[in-house]
């Protein structure tokens, strides 16, 4: 047992324990939205996007997650004006956004040699090296979206299931569309210096793409999903100091390997013994 005993006796390790956790809480909240919304597209870009703003911020010696905020909105303000004054679809706007803005960064990258390990540290992120400030500043983002879904979840309901019939009842899609692109803004935001930009998004998508495989009900596949990161952060930092291998990206493979895992072994459950699986239920008729 000392394999698994050994790396929760250091210091460093336990607090990358509870920062992952504190990840897969935010991710669990806001993923299980974006999944359900259909935005995972939309949430890889942004975490792409914000390169521009680490870079320049780095650059100016400000403060890198005040960079990369502007530059996520910046990027949804692009999609937006794309969309809106041209024929072309939002996946469109996306595409052309998300490549720009990862071209632009790495332009600025490029002119800054100094700003190469930074760089690692940005895409890939550094969960070993969590701080107690990562930890506060992490809770604090966790029960922001929390309060904001607990708040707007009758709008995000609607605006997921049935926008024509949020218009009806007066719900605002519009703003809660919004409202729910600020939240991946600060779901990515906030974790990518534990985590990086490439690997955010496992943490964002995996977990609720395997718990929306059981919930039948959103509160459920959010607890799911939760749950999921946090074991995934788990075996993901014990396996990483046993193989001596990437923190952050161990964490967020094992979250996808979770989701092929669930999908490969409820398939054969079915074949097997369809009458103790019952189909999935459609998001559509889930109950809220």
């Amino acid at each position: 047992m000392q394999w698994l005993l050994d790396p929760l006796m250091v210091s460093f390790v336990r607090r990358a324990l509870f920062a992952g956790m504190l990840v897969s809480v935010l991710c669990g909240l806001v993923g299980t939205w974006v999944v359900l919304r259909g935005m995972a597209f939309m949430s890889e870009a942004i975490s792409h996007g914000m390169l521009p703003g680490v870079a320049v911020a780095y650059l100016a010696g400000a403060n890198l997650l005040v960079g990369a905020a502007v530059s996520a909105v910046v990027m949804i303000l692009g999609v937006a004006w794309v969309s809106k004054n041209s024929r072309l679809s939002e996946d469109t706007g996306i595409g052309l956004l998300f490549v720009g803005m990862l071209a632009l960064g790495v332009v600025i990258v490029s002119r800054a040699r100094s700003f190469a390990v930074d760089l690692t540290a940005f895409l890939f992120g550094d969960v070993l090296s969590a701080t107690r400030g990562d930890l506060l500043w992490l809770a604090a983002a966790a029960a922001v979206a929390g309060i904001v879904s607990v708040i707007a979840y009758r709008p995000f309901v609607a605006l997921v299931f049935d926008e024509r019939k949020a218009h009806t009842l007066g719900l605002q899609p519009r703003w809660a569309h919004l409202a729910l692109l600020a939240l991946v803004v600060l779901a990515v935001v906030a974790s990518f210096r534990i985590v990086g930009t490439l690997l955010v998004f496992g943490l964002l998508v995996a977990p609720s793409a395997t718990a929306a495989l059981f919930g039948r009900s959103i509160g459920a596949t959010m607890a799911i999903a939760v749950l999921l990161g946090w074991s995934a952060t788990f075996a993901g930092l014990i396996v990483s100091w046993n193989a001596d291998t990437a923190a952050g990206a161990t964490i967020a493979g094992i979250a996808v390997l979770q989701f092929f895992v669930a999908a490969l072994a409820r398939s054969a459950a079915r074949r097997l013994r369809p009458a103790l699986l019952p189909t999935p239920i459609p998001f559509d008729r889930w109950r809220p």
